[in-house]
């Protein structure tokens, strides 16, 4: 297994329509792709992401095929209407 470990901060004018976006077509593309989101953490007080969002696929070579394909270029680009400071790494298990 290897995890995605995705984080941003939602734009404020646009949280209804992200919220829907989310859970409309973001993790069911995700799930569809491969990824199979782990858990969700939402900082409310303090400095950081507002949104971190682990997902794990079952290795490398399928996530690095996922992050490089159209379909997830589609899924970010729709994804930074709703967010600022996107960011995302790859932690591999030792």
């Amino acid at each position: 297994m290897v995890r995605l470990v995705l984080s941003w901060n939602i734009k404020t004018e646009e949280e209804t329509a992200y919220f829907e976006f989310v859970t409309q077509e973001l993790l069911p593309a995700m799930l569809r792709l491969g990824l199979h989101p782990v858990e969700a953490w939402v900082t409310v007080y303090g400095s950081g992401p507002q949104i971190i969002a682990p997902a794990e696929a079952s290795d490398r070579a399928t996530l690095d095929a996922i992050l490089q394909g159209d379909e997830w270029a589609a899924l970010r680009e729709k994804l930074d209407r709703f967010v600022t400071d996107f960011r995302q790494r790859v932690v591999e298990r030792r």
